[in-house]
């Protein structure tokens, strides 16, 4: 992912985008899905402009329901092609088929930077589609409110 110090204010994001993420994302179930979120920085809101399916390659298929990667080499194919249209690749998008769309103590400690995460929570729970920032450890996640742009 980029790497960003200062969290943004909002997320914007057409109703296109999330109506495409939504279903990218629960059509990994029982697995999590994932996927890359390509867009532009505009002062302190960013705008995402584009998703990029990716395969969940977490080592242990058997913990797929629970956990998730991006192949690192799918993650540099996305930045190359975002730089050519004038992108930054913003962060990440992922399911939680069990659970809410709270990030869990894994998603945390993963990251390793601060980052941009979507996550979609389990339909069950009413799936719903949360903007976070992930700053470094210790800090604690901060939930960014969305802003429907057309």
């Amino acid at each position: 992912m980029g790497v960003f110090s200062q969290a943004p204010e909002q997320i914007r994001a057409d109703l296109h985008l999330l109506t495409v993420l939504r279903p990218i994302l629960a059509s990994a179930e029982p697995e999590e899905g994932c996927a890359l979120l390509l867009g532009e920085r505009l002062d302190f809101d960013w705008q995402l402009r584009l998703v990029w399916p990716c395969c969940n390659v977490w080592p242990q298929p058997q913990q797929r329901c629970q956990r998730f990667a991006i192949d690192p080499r799918e993650q540099l194919q996305a930045q190359k092609w975002g730089r050519a249209q004038g992108l930054e690749l913003l962060g990440s998008a992922h399911s939680h088929p069990t659970s809410g769309a709270v990030p869990s103590g894994t998603d945390r400690s993963l990251c390793g930077i601060s980052t941009l995460m979507v996550i979609l929570g389990a339909q069950t729970l009413g799936g719903e589609l949360v903007a976070w920032w992930l700053p470094e450890a210790p800090a604690a996640p901060l939930r960014l409110p969305w802003r429907m742009v057309s």
